[in-house]
């Protein structure tokens, strides 16, 4: 089982990296998923459903933008995961999850998950490690059923920020107009607790590793979202996909 040390593992790019040349790179796979992804919608057998976990400022909303986008609207959804409403408490935690699971053709984007049910729920004492442990095997009996049974393919993305770049990101909310619709006052007492929620992602990350996460850095939104595309493009093209042919 892996384990993750994510103060081990850089948040920005490697040395050497271009943004303008990254940049342009980025457009070229953002065609081919168009085309993956028309292929993934005709042939129908397989689904994708990708997991976006990240902290608060993390560049969850401008990676859906800038990668899934690209793709037809009918065969990409994003579902995002806020506070349980009360309805959805009164069921177990995966209940509000697996109705969204993708369709055979699809892709599923999860802005936040099911992952939250064991990290913000352990940094506030909601639930004890106990039912922690409980709900890691539930969930990972719940994405072997998604991949055994629906033939789902999931890929798993932490966007991997900086305690400093979350901090400026949060603060840059309270003053550029086109941001402020973002901020909540709540996300710096959530910033304070940083090392608690980093030792939970990383439990989370070592119990429910099949696949594994990867872990993307994310302190420049023009590598993290190049990375991504790349890692959806490999995928789709792993699967070996072909237009049917005509009906009979």
């Amino acid at each position: 089982m892996a384990k993750y040390n994510l103060s081990k593992i850089s948040t920005r790019s490697p040395k050497g990296w271009d943004k303008e040349t990254t940049k342009k790179k980025l457009e070229g796979v953002l065609s081919e998923l168009d085309e993956l992804q028309n292929l993934l919608y005709a042939e129908s057998k397989h689904s994708i459903l990708v997991i976006i976990q990240a902290m608060d400022g993390g560049g969850k909303d401008g990676l859906i933008r800038d990668v899934f986008t690209s793709m037809n609207p009918q065969g990409v959804e994003v579902t995002s995961y806020k506070e349980p409403t009360p309805e959805e408490l009164s069921h177990d935690f995966l209940w509000r999850v697996h109705q969204h699971s993708p369709a055979k053709g699809t892709i599923q984007v999860f802005n936040r998950s099911h992952y939250e049910d064991v990290l913000v729920t352990r940094v506030h004492n909601i639930i004890d490690d106990k039912t922690a442990y409980k709900r890691m095997a539930a969930i990972n009996d719940f994405e072997r059923l998604l991949q055994e049974h629906n033939n789902t393919h999931i890929l798993k993305l932490y966007l991997h920020v900086s305690h400093e770049e979350q901090l400026s990101r949060l603060k840059e909310r309270m003053s550029a107009p086109q941001k402020m619709w973002k901020y909540n006052a709540n996300d710096l007492k959530e910033s304070e607790l940083w090392n608690t929620y980093m030792e939970y992602y990383q439990e989370a990350f070592s119990q429910c590793n099949k696949p594994e996460w990867n872990i993307i850095p994310s302190d420049q939104n023009w590598y993290k979202s190049y990375i991504v595309a790349v890692l959806l493009r490999d995928m789709l093209k792993g699967l070996k996909m072909k237009y049917p042919g005509l009906k009979k």
